[in-house]
């Protein structure tokens, strides 16, 4: 299963028909097909790496929030515990699955403790997909509406005929793409920017655990921010066996965030995260990639992303980022979006909806603003006009 396309209306305060397309849209190189995109299907190439820009409070967070929640979907086949509400909001999800092209439409209500999310009039279509209509793959021509008694035809189960447009057999917190995927799992995983306190080391082990990550792995990871740390052991909940500078000592999840820096600490999570969305396959999502991080270790991030050694299970990485020279680590400009906020966030491509030749910096183009997104100069001359008062 990848996610393809993403559409909603009345989500926080972003535009009408606010859209993320994950499908490459311009030329496909050698070169492209071999560090920027994967193939996941004959022809049909989505990113490897994918970036929202914009200055602060442009709508970044909002566009991969939006990411996550079909991802959320299409994973769990729910929605709970999210930062915003679900009222009214109506969504369209695209995504490939065993050869085939599926549209899931559906509108949110909130549930009365208001915490999760209701699936509402859920529609869904198919059609088999083919590379020589890959250009066409969001045009509603060849879809066909899955009626209830067809879902049963992934699901393995027999259901009443009678039922075609009823939800009965499921709560109705529950996606009925539970009928086509089966079985919940991790299509992504949201880091976002911030802090998870002591908490972040029970979710570290936690996730070295589930995914199956060596501890040799850990031990390099350690190295890379912290070179005092020779190895770091979960004890129970709320314990550990750090050895530090040679010194081995039982401290707790509090003490040993005292101790690490805030960076180390966050980075250790992140880090361990990325290593299975590659060995597992699922797509990382990144809220301010440079928070707490040195620019090398974003690109470093990046760069396995692009190379099909370490990659191989087609993961994607999107992320959201003020560091604007960490652009030019990106082969392409179909995967790079530039989010403003006015009235509403709105969403541009930079291939689609901005001249910029493809051998200049990307990150000399945003210093240029050409994409609108510099910083309101005159307002920091007016303030510091205003302290010298």
């Amino acid at each position: 299963m990848k996610l393809l396309r993403v559409k909603a209306n009345n989500f926080k305060n972003c535009s009408d028909e606010f859209t993320i397309d994950l499908v490459a849209k311009s030329r496909k190189t050698a070169e492209d097909k071999e560090y920027e995109l994967q193939e996941i299907a004959p022809d049909l190439h989505v990113y490897n790496t994918m970036a929202f820009i914009g200055k602060n409070a442009s709508g970044k967070t909002s566009a991969i929030d939006l990411l996550d929640m079909a991802y959320s979907i299409l994973g769990e086949f729910r929605l709970e515990g999210k930062k915003y509400s679900y009222a009214g909001i109506e969504l369209e999800i695209v995504f490939y699955h065993a050869g085939m092209i599926f549209l899931y439409e559906t509108k949110l209500e909130t549930d009365k403790l208001g915490n999760r999310a209701l699936f509402k009039n859920e529609r869904l279509y198919q059609k088999k997909y083919f590379k020589t209509n890959v250009k066409e793959i969001y045009s509603r021509d060849g879809f066909e509406r899955l009626p209830r008694p067809l879902f049963s035809v992934y699901s393995h189960k027999v259901l009443d005929n009678s039922l075609e447009d009823d939800n009965s057999l499921l709560p109705d917190d529950t996606s009925r793409l539970f009928y086509i995927l089966g079985k919940k799992t991790t299509r992504a995983i949201y880091f976002d920017s911030y802090e998870a306190g002591a908490d972040t080391y029970r979710l570290m082990f936690n996730a070295l655990k589930n995914y199956g990550i060596d501890s040799v792995i850990l031990t390099r990871i350690l190295k890379i921010f912290d070179d005092n740390i020779e190895s770091l052991e979960m004890l129970d909940e709320n314990n550990y066996r750090l050895t530090f500078r040679g010194d081995v000592k039982t401290i707790s999840d509090t003490q040993l965030i005292h101790l690490l820096s805030s960076g180390t600490t966050k980075g250790l999570l992140l880090y361990v995260l990325m290593i299975a969305s590659l060995k597992q396959g699922f797509d990382l999502l990144i809220d301010e990639v440079e928070n707490h991080f040195h620019k090398t270790l974003v690109e470093n991030m990046i760069s396995l992303y692009k190379d099909k050694g370490v990659n191989k299970h087609n993961a994607t990485l999107i992320f959201t980022t003020h560091y604007c020279e960490v652009l030019d680590q990106m082969g392409r400009q179909d995967n790079i979006w530039i989010c403003k906020s006015e009235e509403q966030v709105t969403l541009s491509n930079m291939y689609e909806d901005y001249q910029i030749r493809p051998e200049l910096l990307k990150s000399k183009q945003y210093y240029n603003n050409a994409f609108q997104t510099a910083v309101d100069y005159d307002a920091l001359m007016k303030l510091k006009k205003e302290l010298k008062k």
